[in-house]
């Protein structure tokens, strides 16, 4: 928000040589006025910018001179200064374009005497000699000729030389670069000084007149030599594919320039060119020059880069508007996208592709220029219907998905130039007389767009251009509803910047045209009805990504076009406010409100924002908006009042208010992106704050008299600021009071973050500015203590904002107590290194690193250092100290570190149970990334520390590296405490010992008492680092290692070492030279660094570990390329090619990797290539993936399988591997052929490597999954597009799929499975048909049909459904119907004797996925295809025995019946007025028999071992429940659906049951159009008689959903009848069933229950009191439901039976339930509300809402009939139970339990307490882990509402004796708790968190309950109130007990 300082300019100032400062100190006056003086003062500075302002001076001074007319010898000396001056500064040098601009002024009277001054300077510089000074004679070149008249005419004077220059210097520049070949830093400095020499040569050509006659001289002289030179020049750089291409693409334009001057008659240019581009050059005809020098361009095998910049020369540098070409320049420019459609299918580098592209647009926008006046015969061949329009959409449609932008941005330009062309090509009086129906070209481009799915990008591009080009009118004839479909779309992220751009296209065209033609008014109702409608309904019934993309694309676009649209808006949302309140999965009309008023304010469309409160949204709107249970509601609510356009608007008391009430009930938000969301908002705000009071501090300065006007303030400044200052304290406050022990992750992530904001926008003031917060005031020891406990955080994000809020704060605020704390401090993060706790060592790195930034490290540790600190010198004091304090440290950790390698070289068994060796590498990490190595002072001090930390590293992985690289590193998993298992893994490590001698190796050890060791023994020889530095506990501890804690010491271990010599790579300086002082790391040592790397990547065998060493060698290999060191710099490309020829040479004694899909080794390559300069040529990638291709293509030599597998595993990595992009694009076709072939192999493991590259390139071409739909069209491709971008797999894929048909299937009927089949159909079948597929093509897919047919055929089941899949896209949509004929008539008839079930499941699929891909709803309106359907149905009825017992095959019998469902889905809805076309071909007739003539009616003969029969059952009974259900109304039913219900087979119930539940759900919830129908009525009998006897759980579950859907009183009454129980006797049925059944029944069963109490509960007194015994059974059931060890399922079902009871038992006035079950209930109620799942918290906040919402609890808080939060449901939920317990007189019986919830069980407590002295050291166990639930939280809310209810009630009743058990517990406790404290070790808030954390916990609760003991005795204590709240709970408290009316 904060307005940016603009950035200082900074000005090199001039300089010149000594004898020129002599001449013009000979020439300047005594008074200092003539322009000797001037430039004599002028140069003298030391600052560019003063230098600007007396070079400014020079002409006003020389035109005084002009009036004295005379050109002094003092002048003529200044002009030939100035001309060296200008000569002399660089080009980018703003001092040279003030000296030119000044100089362009200068008076005609010296412009002879300056031009011959800068003649002869610029000679001087043509004359240089030195090679790497060419490059500032081009760039001098270059600036006098832009807009400089002294430096054009100087380079005209001198043309002949100066083109001498340029070629001379390209030629040896050239030279120079093949030279240096490899050593890619000097070549790129080169090739860009061949990139600006031809540049500078073009613009010499384009703005010096004199080479139009350059034809008109004779061949031998200078200049036509130095150009027929510089030709020959540029003719070689557009050839030589080792130059950048955009060396390639300048010289393919100077090659056209240059011909185009030379060349005579220019009449001749055009068809010259086309004779190169055509490569039909008659060498006859042309002149010798042109030969000499053009030579390679007349050959006939001209690269295809060559022509591509030719071609884009051609266009560029020829003069294409006017017609000035005549004929030839038309046939050239077809010529021109000939060539150009050519190259476009066969250029697949990706560089080349855009080059392509944008050539191919600025083919078009010549073509619109030549069109303007061209001859009749090139307007027929650009018209819409010409073959190069075709090729050109074809061209658009292939490419406008491609992954580059830029060239998907290019389709859009070539697309609406198409569109300009046709209007172009369209006589005059064609366009004025018919309209746009007329256009066939346009309605068809029209019509096939929008029939094209939406996830298409490129459609909504081309679209908009459409829209610009008829309007939307047109558009909105053809698709009335596109806003809304286009507005659907907006769920998908990758979609929404598209979808948002053609909206804003075709709703400000609509608002265009309504106005234009409208004659009131009345235009915006139809414009609102058209665009704002569907928004407000998406806002409002919307999913939430939905919502989020159109609140940030959608809407400020339409309020930016159409302002005053929110007061309609805001009108219509806030009248359907109260109705839709939202809900935790919808934002209602309320959340639309929020979003619709933010964007507005953010935008600027509401002029005040205390106007906008008054008139638009209410205080109490606001208020729900901050606690609604929809988490974007509450984002939005807040964004309304943080966000404004203006960045100093003042923040209003009102609005502080609001945030304070938002900032106490959602920091604990779950979801990252709010949370991100809620700190980025409140950083808004902060920032306004401290902007606005910059304001407010210069008006309380300034007490102007116009002050009481301004409209910003209304009160004094003064007021302002102390509010706001009050309220950062505040917020600061509450921030900090939510650090509180045991606080979630959420909590201290978000008050973290917001408190580092506060820092951060708040700073320390400086100088005379005044800050009105700073955070340094607010903090005391009790903060800062709370802040370092925020260390011992289990997320690294907490501990990483707490470090990075701590260095923010000034070092006053740091204060340590005293030394013995900083002692255990120290000590406590050196034991935490060592921990076997992974995390620990964490904590342990932050601990170091902030004592080491705060400069509080013990006195004894720097006593050793004393003589280093005196010599530091005066430099910057607190970077000395900094860097002397890690030196320090990681001397320290290192003397530590070498210890432990030592006694883990005996013993790796004892290293890894004891001090596991990584936590010091870590923190040794850790301290080095934060300090600035580059920048050292100690340097002779550091180099000894990295020459030892190098070798400590080498040591430490020579200890480790047995584990990491043995054959099966992650085997060793059995946990080894016993004897028993302890022999098991002796036997696995004598099997997997090939080259592992270390002693782990050797024998298996228990470390128990026998083998127990000391840790005193273990630390005798660290050195003692003062007295508490000692370790504490004599006695003798034994450890238990296991398997896994040696596995996890030793990568891990690896991973600290790989880092650490990354960290060591990247940060510390490099020496130069062997001798030099200015680097800590020797070449040497980076080399053995390398090595290091190599070794372990290319031989370890855990995928941690060569993962982690990748990350270090990325690092390496990233500094190795930017090094200027060449032998250094050439070391990745060495590495390359000794492990490439190591993978080929598969030498049997290679350590390399063969299985683990080859280990490190891909990440090896990986890194070598990722590191190679992008910008460059990627040479090493190119070769590497030819080698890797040939070596992973099939061989003949079986020796080269293990070569094979790498190179296959290769491939994978590196196709995966993002940051090669593009790059690695035109390997793909290779990879796949190369993965397809692979699978044929007999080698396992290459079939395997093969699977595995053939799945990472399936992600590749179609991209990431983004759904669970396997096939979902966004992760697929049309069949054009696919072979356009992969034209080497058309023919490759063709061959194979041909060669997999011939072998599917034997005459003998033998198993002959092609293995390559699979990857084939798998490929195909990612293809899907375009409406934009043109048949233009020569890529067509009309081949593949006839194989994919024959595939169908295959023995294979699984082969014949990919199959079937695979022949859809390569069937056009209108082609389908056909198809399907063709299909079913080749079927075999009833009559026939002889024919294959595998053959006709075949066709049959294919049948039913064609069918199923024209049953799209965009297609089953179009009568075209109903009727082709219907004629489709008429076909399937001549084989309908296929679905009959006349087939034998229950499997191919289930296909057809699918089929015949599919068409009654398609063509059961009949057009208005007419009767279904299938009614009259007696289709349901048929449909009807086969139902009626089926094993459903006649019983099955059947078994389970019958093949297909549970999908026959299935796909006949579906289509059994489509025919009962079609013929409802009409009452001919051929089975009904209580004969599907007595099926024994329990496919046909659930799928029975499946379809009621869906009509009774539909039925219950009021959604359906019309009720149940009456074949439906009256069936709960039925019901209760099927859920007596169900065996099987999935259909006895939906039975039990139905009963639960219905109405009880249709069928309770009927339980004694149907299955003689008492409904009473039912319900206990129903509990039985809860208590003891599978999760998923039981919570359905619990919901059935408590719909049944309901009902007995609203009936009348009898039945209530008969189920009041069972009552308190079902209290139980809910209280177990509730427990946080049972699935989601159960806890859901309890909160829904408790909302569903709420108003008869939790909020009743004459409760039913006695006072302990209605408060357990309350307990439950409370329970879920803490649990860690939301959707229970959700559904808990429900059972609240409905609570709150009663007759007698509605008063008791501000918010009934109010969606809130679950973070407010809580204290809300106590609020109204207080209240309750007033209003049932039931106080003194119901307080004790209240306080026994405050006190927490006290059993529980002491099984606590034991616990935390059993802890056992699990490897992985963290913390009690919370995410949500808080209880200290909870004891804050109950201890206040207990307060309050105490403070306003009279406790008479109250007998002390009552509360004396609860007084004594407590008290207990408290001792207990005292005892425990004083037990933990020093620091223990770090050494023993969880116990700690625990124990502060109980104290608060503790305290807590005898507060309010001692208020009820009289007695009330002082204490502060837990959590730091205000001294009267009453104040903080957001809730009274009140009775207030509602606020909504």
């Amino acid at each position: 928000m904060g307005v940016k300082k603009k950035k200082e300019m900074q000005v090199t100032a001039m300089t010149i040589c000594h004898q020129d400062l002599e001449t013009l100190r000979s020439l300047a006056d005594v008074e200092g006025k003539n322009l000797a003086s001037l430039l004599l003062h002028c140069v003298q500075l030391t600052d560019g910018v003063s230098q600007i302002h007396y070079v400014k001076q020079i002409v006003p001074l020389l035109e005084k001179a002009d009036k004295n007319g005379a050109c002094d010898p003092t002048i003529r000396s200044c002009l030939d200064i100035l001309a060296g001056i200008y000569l002399s500064l660089t080009v980018k040098n703003p001092l040279k374009k003030v000296l030119a601009s000044s100089l362009n002024g200068l008076p005609e009277f010296f412009l002879t005497e300056a031009i011959q001054s800068f003649t002869s300077r610029l000679q001087e510089e043509l004359n240089t000699t030195d090679l790497y000074s060419y490059r500032k004679v081009t760039d001098n070149i270059s600036s006098c000729m832009e807009n400089f008249d002294l430096g054009r005419a100087g380079v005209n004077n001198l043309l002949k030389n100066v083109l001498h220059f340029l070629q001379k210097s390209l030629i040896e520049i050239s030279e120079e670069n093949r030279k240096f070949a490899g050593n890619h830093i000097v070549q790129t400095q080169l090739m860009n000084d061949l990139l600006v020499g031809t540049r500078v040569s073009v613009m010499l050509v384009q703005k010096i007149q004199d080479f139009q006659r350059i034809h008109l001289k004779t061949s031998g002289s200078p200049t036509w030599q130095s150009m027929c030179g510089l030709l020959s020049i540029f003719t070689k750089f557009l050839s030589d594919d080792d130059l950048l291409q955009t060396i390639q693409s300048t010289s393919g334009l100077a090659v056209i320039l240059f011909i185009k001057a030379m060349f005579h008659p220019p009449e001749k240019i055009p068809d010259l060119i086309s004779s190169l581009l055509l490569r039909s050059v008659d060498c006859t005809s042309i002149p010798d020059w042109f030969l000499n020098c053009c030579r390679s361009l007349c050959c006939t095998d001209v690269s295809q880069s060559t022509l591509l910049f030719l071609c884009q020369g051609t266009l560029t540098m020829l003069d294409w508007q006017n017609g000035s070409m005549g004929l030839s320049g038309e046939a050239l420019l077809l010529n021109i996208v000939h060539v150009l459609f050519t190259l476009s299918s066969q250029i697949k580098e990706s560089t080349l592709e855009l080059f392509l592209s944008r050539i191919l647009a600025s083919w078009t926008s010549s073509a619109i220029h030549v069109l303007e006046s061209s001859s009749p015969s090139l307007k027929d061949s650009l018209n819409g219907n010409s073959s190069v329009v075709g090729r050109l959409l074809e061209y658009v449609y292939t490419h406008w998905e491609h992954p580059l932008d830029a060239l998907r941005h290019q389709t859009k330009i070539i697309f609406r130039n198409i569109l300009q062309m046709h209007q172009l090509t369209k006589e005059k009086s064609d366009s004025e007389t018919s309209g746009l129906a007329a256009d066939r070209f346009i309605c068809d481009l029209t019509e096939s767009l929008l029939q094209l799915e939406w996830h298409v990008k490129g459609k909504y591009a081309c679209l908009g251009c459409l829209v610009d080009y008829i309007g939307i009118g047109h558009i909105l004839a053809l698709a009335k509803t596109i806003p809304s479909q286009i507005l659907e779309v907006m769920g998908d992220q990758s979609l929404v910047p598209y979808a948002s751009d053609l909206l804003e296209t075709m709703f400000r065209n609509h608002k265009s045209h309504l106005k234009s033609q409208a004659v009131d008014s009345t235009w915006i109702d139809e414009w609102h009805e058209t665009w704002v409608s569907p928004l407000l309904f998406i806002l409002c019934e919307g999913n939430l990504d939905q919502k989020s993309y159109v609140i940030d694309y959608y809407l400020p676009k339409l309020l930016n076009c159409s302002p005053e649209s929110l007061s309609y808006m805001v009108k219509i949302l806030q009248t359907s406010a109260d109705a839709k309140t939202g809900s935790h999965n919808s934002r209602g009309a309320l959340g639309a409100l929020m979003a619709c008023l933010r964007t507005a304010r953010a935008h600027g469309h509401l002029q005040s924002a205390t106007d906008a409160w008054r008139n638009l949204v209410s205080s109490a709107r606001i208020k729900q908006g901050l606690i609604h249970q929809h988490c974007q509601v509450r984002i939005d609510t807040l964004g309304l009042l943080c966000e404004s356009n203006r960045s100093t608007e003042i923040v209003s008391m009102e609005e502080m208010q609001w945030i304070q009430f938002f900032i106490t009930y959602n920091l604990n938000s779950q979801s990252p992106g709010v949370r991100q969301q809620i700190c980025s908002l409140l950083k808004k705000l902060f920032c306004r704050i401290q902007e606005s009071s910059q304001v407010l501090y210069k008006l309380e300065q300034s007490r102007s008299k116009h002050e009481s006007e301004n409209e910003s303030t209304k009160q004094h400044p003064s007021v302002s600021l102390q509010q706001y200052k009050n309220f950062m304290s505040s917020i600061c406050n509450r921030l900090f009071e939510a650090l509180f022990p045991g606080s979630s992750y959420p909590t201290r992530f978000s008050a973290l973050t917001i408190l580092g904001s506060v820092a951060e926008v708040f700073p320390v003031p400086e100088g005379q500015v005044q800050t009105v917060y700073q955070l340094s005031h607010d903090i005391d020891v009790g903060r800062f203590q709370t802040l370092m406990e925020c260390f011992t955080s289990t997320f690294e994000e907490v501990k990483i904002l707490a470090f990075d809020l701590l260095m923010k704060l000034p070092k006053t605020v740091v204060q340590f107590q005293d030394s013995e704390k900083l002692q255990a401090l120290f000590q406590a993060a050196l034991e935490l290194s060592s921990s076997t706790k992974p995390y620990d060592c964490v904590t342990a790195s932050y601990l170091l690193n902030f004592l080491i930034w705060q400069d509080a490290l013990p006195s004894s540790l720097s006593a050793s250092l004393q003589t280093q600190q005196a010599s530091c010198g005066d430099g910057d004091k607190s970077a000395v100290m900094v860097e002397r304090n890690t030196l320090m440290v990681i001397k320290c950790l290192l003397e530590n570190l070498e210890e432990e390698v030592s006694q883990a070289e005996n013993s790796l068994l004892q290293a890894a149970a004891s001090f596991p060796l990584y936590g010091r590498v870590h923190c040794i990490t850790g301290a080095l990334q934060r300090l600035s190595l580059n920048s050292l002072r100690l340097v002779s001090e550091w180099r000894p520390v990295v020459e030892k930390l190098l070798l400590m590293s080498y040591r430490l992985s020579a200890v480790v590296s047995p584990v990491i690289q043995s054959s099966s590193p992650e085997g060793l998993i059995p946990m080894d405490t016993d004897s028993e298992s302890a022999s098991r893994l002796q036997t696995i490590l004598s099997e997997i010992q090939p080259q592992d001698t270390n002693d782990y190796f050797t024998q298996a050890k228990i470390l128990k008492e026998r083998d127990s060791f000391d840790l005193e023994d273990l630390n005798a020889s660290v050195p003692n680092i003062g007295a508490s530095a000692e370790i504490k506990g004599k006695e003798r501890k034994t450890c238990d290692v296991t398997a896994q804690m040696v596995l996890v010491c030793c990568w891990r271990s690896m991973k600290e070492v790989a880092l650490l010599l990354g960290t060591l790579c990247q940060l510390l300086p490099m020496q130069s030279m062997p001798e030099s002082s200015n680097g800590l790391l020797t070449v040497e040592q980076v080399k053995e660094i390398g090595d290091y790397f190599k070794q372990h990547l290319l031989q370890s065998r855990h995928r941690g570990a060569f993962e982690l060493a990748y990350t270090g060698f990325v690092k390496l290999t990233e500094i190795l390329n930017r090094c200027p060191n060449v032998s250094l710099q050439k070391l990745p490309e060495q590495w390359l090619w000794n492990v490439l020829e190591e993978i080929k040479c598969s030498d049997p004694s290679s350590k390399l990797c063969a299985t683990r899909r080859s280990a490190g080794i891909p990440f090896y390559i990986q890194a070598l290539l990722a590191s190679e300069p992008k910008k460059g040529k990627m040479d090493l990638l190119k070769i590497t993936m030819k080698e890797l291709i040939t070596l992973a293509g099939p061989t003949d030599d079986s020796r080269s399988t293990v070569s094979k597998v790498h190179a296959l595993n290769i491939l994978r990595a590196l196709f995966r591997d993002t940051r090669l992009g593009e790059n690695i694009i035109p390997y793909v076709a290779d990879g796949a052929k190369a993965a397809i072939l692979g699978f044929t192999s007999p080698v396992w493991a290459v079939r395997n490597s093969s699977t595995l590259l053939f799945s990472t390139l399936i992600t590749r071409i179609f991209g990431v999954k983004r759904g669970k739909d396997e096939l979902s069209k966004k992760n697929r491709m049309t069949g054009s597009e696919f072979f356009s971008r992969f034209p080497e797999l058309y023919p490759f894929l063709l061959q194979q799929l041909e060669a997999v048909a011939n072998t599917v299937d034997s005459d003998t009927g033998e198993l002959n499975h092609h293995p390559s089949m699979f990857l084939l159909l798998l490929v195909l079948g990612r293809l899907y048909p375009s409406p934009m597929d043109g048949t233009s093509s020569a890529l067509s897919m009309a081949p593949f049909i006839p194989f994919i047919m024959r595939c169908g055929r295959s023995p294979v089941y699984r082969s014949r459904v990919m199959a079937a899949r695979a022949l859809v896209p390569f069937v056009m949509v209108d082609e389908i119907p056909t198809t399907i004929r063709t299909l079913l008539a080749k079927l075999p008839n009833c009559t026939d004797q002889c024919f294959r079930q595998n053959h006709i499941h075949g066709t049959l699929l294919q049948v039913f996925h064609l069918l199923e891909a024209c049953t799209d709803s965009k297609y089953r309106l179009n009568a075209y295809f109903q009727q082709l359907l219907a004629d489709v149905a008429v076909c399937t009825r001549a084989k309908l025995w296929l679905a009959e017992r006349q087939n034998p095959c229950l499997v191919t019998r289930a296909v057809y019946i699918d089929i015949l469902f599919l068409l009654t889905r398609c063509l059961d809805k009949p057009t208005k007025g007419t009767e279904p076309a299938v009614e009259h071909l007696g289709f349901w007739e048929d449909v009807r028999r086969i139902i009626s003539g089926s094993e459903l009616i006649t019983g099955f003969p059947y078994t389970f071992t019958v093949p297909g029969l549970p999908q026959y059952l299935q796909s006949l009974t579906k289509l059994a429940i489509a025919t009962a259900q079609a013929g409802e109304q009409a009452g001919n039913i051929p089975i009904f659906f209580s004969q599907l219900l007595e099926s024994s087979f329990p496919e046909v119930r659930l799928l029975t049951l499946d379809a009621l539940l869906e009509r009774f759900s539909t039925a219950a919830s009021g959604l359906g159009e019309k009720g149940l129908p009456p074949l439906l009525w009256n069936m709960g009998g039925t019901f209760l008689m099927l859920a007596m006897k169900e065996n099987h759980p999935e259909c006895f579950c939906k039975i039990l959903k139905i009963l639960h859907c219905m109405d009880p009183s249709e069928w309770l009454p009927q339980t004694e009848h149907c299955i003689h129980l008492t409904p009473k006797e039912f319900l206990i049925w129903t509990m039985d069933i809860a208590s003891n059944k599978r999760s998923e029944i039981q919570s359905v069963a619990l919901r059935l229950a408590s719909r049944v109490i309901t009902h007995h509960l609203q009936t009348c007194e009898e039945t209530r009191d008969s189920v009041a015994p069972t009552l308190k059974s079902w209290v139980q059931l809910v209280a177990f439901s509730c427990g946080e060890h049972l699935p989601t399922e159960s806890r859901l079902a309890a909160a829904e039976a408790l909302t569903s009871t709420t108003p008869f038992l939790l909020t009743s006035l004459h409760p039913i339930l006695g006072l302990q079950d209605t408060l357990a209930l309350w307990r439950c109620v409370l329970t879920l509300l803490q649990s860690e799942e939301q959707a229970v918290r959700d559904a808990a906040t429900g059972t609240v809402v409905t609570a709150m919402s009663q007759g007698s609890t509605c008063r008791s808080t501000e918010f009934a009939f109010c969606q809130v939060d679950a973070s407010i449901a809580l204290p809300l939920a106590l609020a109204v139970l207080c209240d309750l317990l007033q209003q049932w007189d039931q106080l003194a019986p119901g307080l004790p339990v209240l306080l026994g919830w405050l006190l927490g069980e006290s059993d529980d407590f002491m099984v606590r307490v034991e616990s935390t002295h059993q802890v056992e050291d699990y490897l992985f166990e963290k913390a009690e882990v919370n995410f949500w639930a808080e209880t200290l939280i909870f004891v804050k809310y109950l201890s206040e509402h207990l307060f309050q209810l105490l403070s306003k009630s009279s406790c008479n009743a109250l007998s002390p004796q009552s509360l004396h058990h609860l007084h004594r517990t407590a008290s207990e406790q408290g001792h207990l708790l005292s005892q425990l404290f004083r037990e933990l070790p020093p620091a223990a808030e770090f050494l023993k968190t969880v116990e700690f954390t625990r124990l502060r916990i109980q104290e608060e609760r503790t305290s807590a309950c005898l507060r309010l003991l001692a208020l009820l005795e009289g007695k009330e204590r002082e204490d502060t109130p837990i959590l730091g709240a205000s001294d009267s709970p009453a104040e903080a408290n957001q809730f009274t007990l009140v009775r207030k009316e509602t606020a909504c």
